[in-house]
């Protein structure tokens, strides 16, 4: 589903952590353009709510079970969402400016149009989430596990993906300038089954792919001018119309 960008509510009310856990409880999942701001709600079972518009400005949610949650256009910036499990949650459109989401599992997750400037997702779990149009502006992806994940026209710009595993990842028209993809595995698995890492139409002009594995990889059109190429293995990889630079490619 493809988010229909909006403006935070005005309408907001706040609830304390008692009524929601005692609503919850009793089977109630709506909780839209509540203000959580600033709280502690680590270590729960949340799923299946409905946070959409909701306030979670500096909240602590580390390990709180969030799986299938609603959180279109939440507000999570700066929020502590260490571990947490958003599998299968709806962020799209969500702001996750400088949130910290260490080790949180974002398998099958919608982030379309969110975001996460700045934010930290070093060790989180990615595996077919999609990220279409996400902005990833300087944000912390080192040693990310991002299996089929759909980060089409997505900006990455100065994003650290430094040992990130991006196998069969779609990363066509995505905006990596000066990204760091330093050991980076890109590389596509042996078999039918397995899918190219997509960078088609890709803009990694001025990235750092040293010693990064691009076997197998679709670069088609890739602008890769100025691109650190040390050590990058580009073993039978698509460059059918990529820019290189002379310096870098040789």
């Amino acid at each position: 589903m493809k988010p229909s960008f909006s403006i935070m509510p005005s309408s907001q009310h706040s609830m304390d952590i008692a009524t929601l856990l005692t609503r919850y409880a009793a089977g109630e999942r709506e909780f839209s353009q509540v203000n959580f701001q600033e709280v502690e709600l680590t270590n729960l079972t949340l799923s299946d709510a409905n946070f959409s518009h909701a306030d979670f400005r500096h909240a602590r949610l580390g390990r709180t079970n969030l799986s299938r949650a609603c959180l279109q256009f939440a507000d999570l910036s700066e929020a502590i969402l260490w571990g947490t499990d958003l599998s299968a949650a709806d962020l799209s459109g969500a702001v996750l400016r400088e949130a910290d989401l260490s080790g949180a599992m974002l398998m099958h997750a919608q982030l379309d149009g969110a975001n996460l400037c700045k934010a930290i997702l070093s060790g989180a779990i990615l595996a077919q989430a999609s990220l279409t149009q996400a902005n990833l502006i300087e944000a912390d992806l080192r040693s990310t596990s991002s299996h089929r994940t759909n980060l089409q026209g997505a900006n990455l710009s100065g994003t650290d993906l430094s040992y990130a595993q991006l196998n069969e990842a779609i990363l066509c028209r995505a905006n990596l300038t000066g990204a760091k993809l330093c050991r980076a595995n890109l590389r596509r698995g042996v078999g039918q089954d397995f899918l190219a890492v997509d960078l088609t139409g890709a803009n990694l002009q001025n990235a750092d792919l040293s010693y990064a594995d691009l076997t197998g990889v679709l670069l088609r059109q890739a602008d890769l001018r100025g691109a650190d190429l040390t050590g990058t293995i580009l073993i039978d990889a698509d460059t059918q119309g990529t820019l290189f630079s002379e310096i870098s490619a040789g």
